[in-house]
C-alpha cells in the first residue's frame, strides 16, 4: 500500500478536469461577472503589464524601454478575435525575442486534437459577447489541473507583438495562450529554453515516452505509425551545434530546435519508403533534401500517394525519409493519455495509477539510505496471448516527475532523481507497512533508472508476473520536493 501522505487523483477531486484548482486563487467566473457589472476591463495584478512579467535576461534595457503593453483592440484596426476559422498549427509563428520553440512545437501537436484544445482553451470566450479583457486557460501541472486567469494586455514594439503572433492579424489565441503559460512558469523569460515533453504533458496530463533516437528500438517507425493513427502527440528535437544559436544548416534543418511530428506515411517507388512529416514552429523554414516539398522523388510515386501526402507550401511543414529523420534528430517524445496504442490488440489494455508524494526530512533518504524513501507497490499480472504482441513487448511504464513548488520555472535547478524496482517475494507480499533496511540489504533491484537532473525520468520494463516495490529517490539525502509517480501496467482486457 502507498504511504499515508500519498493521494490518488479522482475524477471529481480538486485538481481534476471537472474541478480544476484556481491558480493564485483567481476565480475566472467571479472576476468576469464582477467586471461586467462594473463595465471594467481586467488588469491582472498577479501578472502585471510591466517588465517583471517579461522577466530578466531576455530583453536588453534598450529594447525593454520600447515595449508597450496593449490590448488586441489597440493593436488591430478591425475587431480582434480569439479564434478565426478554427485552431491550427499553421495559425502562428514564433516570436524573434523568445526561444520557446519547445512550447510552440507542443502547440503544433495539440492543435490537431480538438478535444484537447477544447480543454486547454475553455469555450464561451470572445472579444465581443461578454468581453471584459479577461481570459482563462487550463493546464495540467504536477498531478493537478489548474485554471489560469490572464488579462489581454500583450507586450508590443511599434504596435507589433514581440513574442508569438498569429499569421492572421486579428487572431489572438496563440499570444494569449503563451501569456497564460508564461504566467504559470513565472515570466516570459522563464519560457526561454525547454523540452517538448514538458509542455505536451502540461497540455494533456498524459503519459510521456522519451527516446534517444540513436538508441531507439528498431520498430520506432511502426510505433510512430501506431501513435499517429491513435491521434497520439509527438515532438522531437535536433542536436545543438557548436554554439547555442539556432543555426540553419544547408539542408534547412535548424540546430538545437524543437519540431512537431505531424504524420507518417509509406509510399512506394521501386520499393516501399517510410516517411515522417515534420513541422517547424517558426511557421517557415523547411528541409530541402529527399522528399522535401519540391523533391523530384515525388514524381516517382503513385498519383494516390502524391495526393494523400504531398502539400507544397512554405508553412514550415515537410516530409523526410525515416533514415534522414534518424540522422537529423536527436530525441523524440510521445505523449498520450494511455499507452494502449502500443498493443496491436483491442483485447489488451494498460491500467494506470497516479500517486502524489513528497520527499520530506523523514523520507528523503537518497540512494545510501534507500529504505527511507517513499515506497509503492504494484502487481504485474500474467499476460494473455493477446498482450504478448504489439509494438511494445514491455509490460510496465513508470514515470517520476519532481516538483519544487516554485513558480519561477528557470530559477530552481532540478534535483537528480530516479527510481528502483524490487521484487517482493511471495512469502512476504502480505506484510503491511513500509519495508525496512533488512529488506533492501538482502536484495538487488530488478530494474532501475539512471539518476538525472530532469523534471521527469521514465522507463519501460518487462517484468515477470508478481508483486513489486517501486522506490522513487533523490540522488542525495535530505533533498526535499514533491513528486508525481505514474505507473502504467499492461494487462488482458477482461471486458472485451
Amino acid at each position: 500500500m502507498p504511504p499515508p501522505d500519498v493521494n490518488k487523483t479522482h475524477e471529481d477531486a480538486v485538481g481534476s478536469l471537472k474541478n480544476p484548482l484556481k491558480f493564485l486563487d483567481q476565480d475566472y467566473q467571479t472576476l468576469h461577472q464582477s467586471l461586467l457589472s462594473k463595465k471594467m476591463q481586467f488588469s491582472d495584478e498577479s501578472f502585471p503589464a510591466n517588465r517583471s512579467s517579461i522577466g530578466t535576461g531576455l530583453l536588453s534595457d534598450k529594447v525593454m524601454a520600447q515595449v508597450k503593453w496593449k490590448r488586441p483592440s489597440e493593436i488591430v484596426l478591425y475587431r480582434p478575435c480569439l479564434v478565426v476559422d478554427g485552431v491550427s498549427r499553421f495559425d502562428y509563428a514564433q516570436g524573434s525575442k523568445l526561444g520557446d520553440c519547445w512550447f510552440l512545437a507542443s502547440i503544433g501537436a495539440v492543435s490537431s486534437q480538438m478535444d484537447i484544445m477544447d480543454q486547454v482553451i475553455p469555450a464561451e470566450q470572445s472579444f465581443s459577447k461578454g468581453y471584459a479583457g479577461i481570459f482563462h486557460f487550463m493546464f495540467w501541472r504536477f498531478g493537478k489541473w489548474i485554471d489560469v486567469v490572464i488579462d489581454d494586455q500583450l507586450p508590443t514594439i511599434n504596435n507589433r507583438l514581440i513574442f508569438v503572433s498569429s499569421k492572421i492579424a486579428t487572431e489572438f489565441w496563440p499570444a494569449l495562450l503563451e501569456k497564460a503559460y508564461a504566467k504559470v512558469c513565472g515570466s516570459f523569460a522563464d519560457l526561454h529554453g525547454g523540452f517538448v515533453s514538458e509542455a505536451l504533458i502540461d497540455f494533456t496530463g498524459g503519459v510521456h515516452m522519451h527516446f534517444d533516437i540513436k538508441e531507439a528500438p528498431a520498430n520506432l517507425w511502426n510505433m510512430m505509425e501506431s501513435a499517429f493513427k491513435s491521434k497520439t502527440l509527438m515532438g522531437c528535437s535536433t542536436p545543438r551545434g557548436a554554439t547555442f544559436q539556432n543555426t540553419v544548416l544547408p539542408n534547412g534543418i535548424v540546430e538545437g530546435h524543437a519540431y512537431t511530428v505531424t504524420g507518417v506515411c509509406q509510399v512506394t517507388t521501386k520499393e516501399p519508403v517510410r516517411l515522417v512529416r515534420m513541422f517547424n514552429p517558426w511557421g517557415k523554414g523547411e528541409w530541402t533534401g529527399d522528399w522535401s516539398d519540391r523533391s523530384p522523388l515525388w514524381k516517382t510515386v503513385s498519383a494516390n500517394d502524391n495526393k494523400n501526402c504531398l502539400s507544397v507550401a512554405d508553412n514550415g511543414e515537410f516530409w523526410m525519409s525515416m533514415e534522414d529523420y534518424t540522422k537529423s534528430f536527436k530525441t523524440m517524445d510521445i505523449c498520450c493519455l494511455s499507452p494502449d496504442f502500443l498493443n496491436g490488440s483491442s483485447k489488451c489494455s494498460w491500467s494506470s495509477q497516479y500517486h502524489i508524494g513528497q520527499w520530506t526530512t523523514e523520507t528523503a533518504g537518497g540512494i545510501r539510505a534507500i529504505w527511507k524513501n517513499p515506497q509503492f507497490r504494484v502487481r504485474i499480472e500474467k499476460p494473455g496471448e493477446d498482450c504478448a504482441g504489439g509494438e511494445c513487448p514491455e509490460n510496465i511504464l513508470v514515470s517520476l516527475m519532481q516538483n519544487h513548488e516554485n513558480r519561477r520555472r528557470k530559477q530552481l535547478p532540478h534535483l537528480f532523481i530516479g527510481f528502483f524496482v524490487y521484487e517482493i517475494p511471495p512469502e512476504i507480499k502480505d506484510e503491511g507497512g513500509k519495508y525496512s533496511i533488512s529488506f533492501f540489504s538482502r536484495r538487488k533491484p530488478v530494474a532501475r533508472t539512471d539518476f538525472a537532473n530532469l523534471r521527469e525520468v521514465m522507463k519501460f520494463f518487462n517484468l515477470e508476473p508478481g508483486e513489486y516495490l517501486i522506490v522513487p529517490s533523490t540522488l542525495s539525502p535530505a533533498e526535499m520536493a514533491s513528486f508525481v509517480l505514474s505507473v502504467f501496467t499492461k494487462h488482458q482486457c477482461k471486458k472485451c
